[in-house]
């Protein structure tokens, strides 16, 4: 009996401290439960600002993007502008150039036309009249008037005979011994030759000394007073 009763208030014990556990169980899960929305408040809360963060910086990129493809935009309608210009340039300039190379001794022309016309009623006047005075004295004004517009234009006659010869702007076709000139002398000039500004345009046709002939008579004459 004893035993039966021992054993009941064990079963009692166990019962007591089984419902001991159980609270203390309660109570310890309470708090974690707690801790854990807690913790998921705290994950979402991070989350939330991280995608605002984001979302943020994404408008910004786009708005970003949209401002240099205004920029770009406008860049290339400027650069379109600029090479349509370029080529309006190019086709002037070149129309000039052709049109300069063209018309390029149009001023020449104009200042040579007096000279053609004073010529002409010259040929005129003699065809009325027999005076060669008169005709003379005509061409040689139409001459000077002709020679100092071609001067005025940078045109020179180059200088012949009595200079030494330079083969930049004399041509030799002949070469002939003239006592008392100096070897390699122009004596003669066959056709004038001539100069515009800086370049020959025309070399003057020439006859120069060959420079023997003194030579020559000096020993003809010491190999009579030898004799």
């Amino acid at each position: 009996m004893k035993d039966k009763k021992q054993k009941f208030e064990t079963n009692d014990d166990n019962k007591i401290e089984i419902e001991r556990l159980d609270k203390r169980s309660n109570k310890t899960v309470e708090p974690d439960t707690e801790n854990k929305d807690q913790a998921i408040s705290g994950v979402n809360e991070i989350q939330g600002n991280v995608i605002k963060e984001i979302e943020a910086k994404l408008e910004e990129a786009l708005n970003r993007i949209s401002e240099l493809e205004d920029i770009n935009k406008d860049l290339n309608e400027r650069l379109l502008r600029r090479a349509a210009e370029f080529e309006n340039y190019k086709r002037r300039t070149e129309n000039d150039q052709l049109n300069f190379i063209k018309y390029a001794a149009e001023n020449f022309i104009k200042k040579i036309i007096p000279v053609y016309n004073d010529l002409q009623r010259s040929l005129q006047h003699t065809e009325k009249s027999n005076n060669g005075k008169s005709l003379a004295e005509g061409l040689k004004l139409v001459f000077d008037k002709f020679s100092k517009v071609l001067e005025e234009q940078g045109v020179k006659k180059i200088e012949t005979v009595g200079k030494e010869f330079d083969f930049n702007l004399h041509e030799a076709l002949l070469q002939q011994q003239a006592p008392g000139v100096e070897a390699n002398t122009v004596i003669e000039e066959v056709e004038p030759g001539y100069i515009y500004k800086d370049k020959v345009l025309i070399h003057a046709k020439v006859i120069v000394n060959t420079g023997h002939a003194d030579a020559d008579t000096s020993g003809s004459e010491k190999a009579e007073e030898g004799k």
